[in-house]
């Protein structure tokens, strides 16, 4: 396997789906700089509340770990309960701050993307991203969002270089060992992406014997590593975006993603489709770090809100419901004992 390093690049994607192939190609090929973008803070931040309770938080954090990971049956979508406390190290670190530092995308059309007319980020994400900073801050704008590619999310939150990160993550028990995560947001499952001319019936129809992308540390990296299910070959890069640009270019033949991920590819471009049923459980939630329970703790209250006040079913219906059809709602919260 190699990593193909390619140029991260956002569309909106209505301007996507009217744009000719080769035009859309050469957009999605592009050079962006990195992203970081602040909302109403000034100056440089302080360091991240994860980092600025290491020594503080080292014995709640023993707990947080050994109550998501200690039995030998893991159940990743468990997490502590809520609490609308704002006085823990983590959360009174933030609110000293005055600014939620939040790894996102700004590739992942619906989820995380960068509106090339307005220069925001925006996405299904995000708004989880500006309600916990409206629940901790009492403003949505107070957030810095710095891009983080896939296989960088848990060596961000682990070195303390953003607070939360919101990615279309997968919560399963290996990361659980290393970061600790809010109750499942999202409820995804592993597709394909495979250009319409393939003709392709299945998911394993699509991968037999072709080259696969996959993006690199993803759930999908993992899936075929445990069973290449008749793949040719496997292209491991930064993001899934690159894919697309790879499927378009000809040096892939299919993409593996999460479904929620492989229907934003399909609307920016028309020639390629999704093929399913999902081959995979993939529940998504908000990652934080280990030593900072109070603040896994206070995001779980703010997604409890969420889903109840009907901000959970607006963001689905702005960003989602076009393309993944009616939602049955939020996924219920599970907490831990």
């Amino acid at each position: 396997m190699s990593e193909v390093p390619m140029n991260e690049v956002p569309m909106s994607g209505g301007q996507m789906n009217r744009l000719p192939r080769a035009r859309a190609l050469l957009i999605a090929t592009a050079l962006l700089t990195p992203l970081t973008l602040a909302g109403s803070a000034t100056g440089a931040p302080e360091r991240p509340a994860a980092a600025a309770v290491a020594a503080t938080g080292a014995v709640r954090a023993n707990t947080l770990a050994g109550a998501q990971t200690g039995a030998q049956s893991c159940d990743p979508t468990k997490s502590l309960p809520p609490s609308s406390s704002d006085n823990g190290p983590a959360v009174s670190a933030i609110k000293k701050r005055g600014v939620l530092i939040a790894g996102v995308d700004q590739n992942n059309y619906h989820w995380g993307f960068r509106d090339p007319s307005t220069g925001q980020v925006e996405g299904f994400d995000i708004d989880i991203v500006r309600a916990i900073a409206q629940a901790i801050l009492g403003d949505p704008n107070k957030v810095e969002f710095k891009m983080v590619p896939t296989a960088d999310r848990i060596e961000a939150i682990k070195s303390g270089e953003v607070d939360l990160i919101a990615r279309t993550m997968t919560i399963t028990c290996d990361r659980l060992n290393d970061v600790a995560f809010s109750t499942v947001y999202f409820q995804a499952g592993q597709q394909v992406v495979v250009p319409k001319a393939a003709k392709a019936k299945s998911v394993d129809d699509a991968l037999k014997g072709k080259t696969v992308c996959v993006s690199s540390s993803s759930t999908a990296q993992e899936q075929l590593g445990q069973n290449p299910r008749g793949t040719a070959a496997i292209k491991v890069v930064g993001n899934d975006l690159d894919c697309l640009v790879l499927m378009q270019l000809g040096q892939v033949d299919v993409t593996l993603t999460d479904n929620a991920i492989a229907v934003g590819q399909a609307a920016q471009d028309p020639t390629v489709q999704v093929i399913g049923p999902s081959i995979t459980n993939e529940p998504y939630g908000v990652a934080m770090a280990k030593n900072a329970p109070d603040l896994v703790a206070r995001v779980n209250q703010v997604l409890a809100d969420y889903r109840q006040n009907g901000g959970w079913q607006a963001s689905y219906d702005k960003w989602l419901a076009n393309y993944l059809g009616p939602s049955g709602g939020p996924p219920p919260a599970n907490y831990l004992p």
